[in-house]
């Protein structure tokens, strides 16, 4: 059996490189990758302890937070897309200015 600290280090390290994806690209959707990326380590981690307590809150709460993070990604392409319809790129730079 994998001791759970091992599945921390790991949400961990996935974690602070979802928050380096998201500091450091300027690409939306790279964006969006990191943001699942770290609601993806904190999932781990949910899973990890409530497999530790042997209760199957983790997993619940776990199954909420990728129901949310699927609406977050559907309603923030759809944002992108029509985003990139007017401006004509991804930078997230560049599309700090919603004017024409």
């Amino acid at each position: 059996m994998v001791p759970t600290s091992y599945y921390i280090m790991l949400s961990a390290a996935l974690f602070a490189i979802g928050v380096l994806g998201v500091l450091i690209r300027r690409n939306a959707l790279v964006v969006f990758m990191s943001v699942e990326l770290m609601l993806n380590a904190a999932n781990l981690v949910l899973v990890a302890f409530a497999r530790e307590r042997l209760s199957i809150d983790g997993q619940v709460l776990v199954f909420f937070v990728i129901t949310v993070a699927a609406a977050e990604v559907a309603v923030g392409l759809a944002l992108l897309v029509a985003i990139f319809r007017t401006k004509h790129t991804a930078d997230v730079d560049e599309v700090s200015t919603l004017r024409g």
